[in-house]
C-alpha cells in the first residue's frame, strides 16, 4: 500500500502548529501523530513523507521516533528539513529515499510529489493524461489548492492528523475533476 503524509513537524513546540490541529501540547501532538501513522501504515507499506518531518536538534527524540514509525519512508525535503537533519536521516534503514521531489505512477496515472504546491495541470488539461501534484507545506484545512482539482494536499492539517492512502487521494481527485467539469459545462 502507498501512503502520503506531510508536515508532521515532530517536536515543533509552537502553539500555532499544534493548536489548530486540536492539541494542547507538542507532546500530545507528537504522540497522536505517531499513533495515527502506525495504525494506518503497515511495516512493509511505502510512505511518502512530503517534507517538514522534524524541528529542533533533539537527535535522541528524532532517532526514537523514526525507529518507531512503520513503513518504508520516502522523504521529500521541506523547508524545515535542514542540511544537518538530511544527513542524519541517511543513517536510518527505514528511510529509503531522500529527494527534493519525486514522481510515481498509480492506476496508469502520474503523480508529482513535492513539499510545495506545484501546478502540473490546469482545467484545460486532459484529465486522462495530466500529472497530479500531491503536496504539503500550506497548513490549510483545504484538500485542493485554490480549487485546482489536480493539486491535492496531504499535510496533516487537511487530513485530520492522519496519513492518507493513494486510493483515497485518487478517488477524491477523480470526484473533484468530475465536479469541476460539470461546473464548466
Amino acid at each position: 500500500m502507498i501512503w502520503f503524509i506531510s508536515d508532521t513537524h515532530f517536536n515543533h513546540d509552537k502553539k500555532f502548529i499544534y493548536g489548530p490541529r486540536g492539541f494542547h501540547s507538542v507532546q500530545e501532538a507528537d504522540s497522536a501523530i505517531i499513533k495515527n501513522w502506525n495504525e494506518s501504515i503497515g511495516k512493509d507499506d511505502e510512505v511518502y513523507m512530503l517534507g517538514d518531518f522534524f524541528l529542533g536538534t533533539d537527535y535522541d527524540f528524532i532517532t526514537n521516533t523514526i525507529n518507531s514509525l512503520n513503513g518504508r519512508i520516502h522523504l521529500v525535503i521541506g523547508n524545515h528539513d535542514t542540511p544537518a537533519k538530511i544527513e542524519f536521516y541517511k543513517k536510518f534503514d527505514n528511510i529509503v529515499e531522500i529527494s527534493w521531489a519525486t514522481q510515481i505512477e498509480y492506476n496508469k496515472r502520474q503523480f508529482y510529489l513535492s513539499h510545495y504546491p506545484t501546478q502540473t495541470a490546469d482545467l484545460n488539461s486532459d484529465p486522462k493524461t495530466c500529472v497530479f501534484n500531491i503536496y504539503g507545506h500550506v497548513h490549510s484545512k483545504e484538500k485542493f489548492y485554490e480549487d485546482r482539482p489536480y493539486m491535492y494536499c496531504v499535510a496533516l492539517d487537511a487530513q485530520d492528523n492522519k496519513p492518507v492512502s493513494i486510493e483515497q487521494v485518487y478517488k477524491e481527485i477523480q470526484d473533484e475533476i468530475k465536479d469541476c467539469i460539470r461546473f464548466l459545462v
